[in-house]
């Protein structure tokens, strides 16, 4: 947290600096009618609007999890159960999570760029139990609702600095049930991660620092989300705190290709649901929560420059992670893709 303060203080700081009295010209703005004007298609908030500005946005998300690490070493799944030496009954072997999510920007000055998203998401986790046995369980929901700013601090001499701010809506459920083996036909509360919810009142904080040369551009956005009270089943999902850095190149006026790497602190849950045996499954174990990951993309930007679909993209994006270091015992991430459409009038 401390260390997340004093790089938005230096982002900050680096913004006041950089800022002089000479007036804007369209030709030394950053431009984000190219194909390499907007960041990675996994990245949000990245990019601001000029007044009177509308943006639709669809965006597919699926992410894979498999196999367990302790701290930074795989390690086979039978070897936490109780008969293996393990303390727990249960433990996940895979988790596929999909989200739809559609977004909306509107920019009421050339300073503030107005943001609303909305998702669905489902997720699917398979078990294997100590006795041998193997189950799966599903969950699905509307998820959190998104509201935030943009503010444009400056964009000049191909640069752009803007801060970002949203609070998430509690709209999401976390009280989403599924039959297992131990339930005796009965619906029970799944853990955590099953959740499409965080149940809290959440903000998000952060800073995107734009750059732009005729044949690239490149950003950085360092972003923070905290959670705020406790959720109505006695815990609080664990703070995150992210730095991303991408690069995009120009192939010509309607392609570019990107990477992006990402540093990501996720803290531990607060706080325990009285529903869950902490002792049954990993995922029921607040220990087993959070964590530090270095996570790499590759994707690419389509762009429609003129005509009638002047300024619909279409971008993609597969990432996978560099570097995991969980908090206890946790499902390992394979892959992320993420690909999606923008339509700016």
């Amino acid at each position: 947290m401390k260390h997340y303060i004093n790089a938005l203080f230096l982002m900050a700081a680096t913004v006041l600096c950089a800022q002089s009295n000479e007036k804007e010209t369209n030709t030394d703005k950053w431009n984000g009618s190219r194909p390499d004007g907007h960041a990675p298609i996994s990245v949000m908030g990245d990019h601001t609007h000029g007044k009177g500005e509308f943006m639709f946005s669809y965006r597919f998300m699926t992410m894979n999890m498999e196999d367990l690490k302790t701290g930074s070493n795989n390690v086979p799944p039978e070897s936490i159960l109780i008969p293996n030496d393990g303390q727990y009954m249960v433990t996940p072997t895979s988790m596929p999570m999909d989200m739809h999510m559609l977004g909306l920007m509107y920019a009421p000055s050339n300073r503030i760029t107005l943001s609303a998203m909305a998702n669905y998401t489902s997720i699917e986790m398979d078990h294997i139990t100590a006795a041998g046995g193997e189950f799966s369980t599903e969950s699905s929901g509307f998820g959190d609702l998104k509201l935030g700013m943009l503010y444009k601090f400056f964009n000049r001499n191909k640069n752009q600095v803007h801060g970002n701010f949203s609070i998430s809506l509690p709209t999401g459920t976390i009280d989403n049930k599924d039959v297992t083996p131990a339930s005796s036909g009965n619906e029970v509360i799944l853990p955590y991660p099953m959740q499409v919810g965080s149940g809290t009142f959440d903000t998000s904080l952060g800073l995107t620092y734009l750059g732009q040369r005729n044949a690239f551009s490149y950003g950085s956005q360092i972003k923070g989300v905290f959670r705020i009270g406790e959720s109505s089943n006695g815990y609080r999902l664990g703070n995150r705190y992210n730095l991303n850095n991408w690069l995009a190149v120009k192939a010509n006026n309607w392609l570019s290709f990107s990477g992006r790497v990402e540093g990501v602190v996720v803290d531990e849950i607060n706080g325990t649901n009285p529903n869950l045996n902490p002792n049954m499954i990993i995922t029921a174990d607040t220990n087993n929560s959070g964590g530090s990951y270095i996570n790499s993309g590759l994707g690419f930007n389509l762009y429609v420059p003129n005509g009638a679909f002047k300024n619909l993209r279409f971008g993609f994006e597969y990432a996978t992670p560099l570097l995991q270091n969980v908090n206890g015992t946790q499902l390992k991430t394979k892959e992320t893709i993420t690909f999606g459409l923008q339509y700016a009038l």
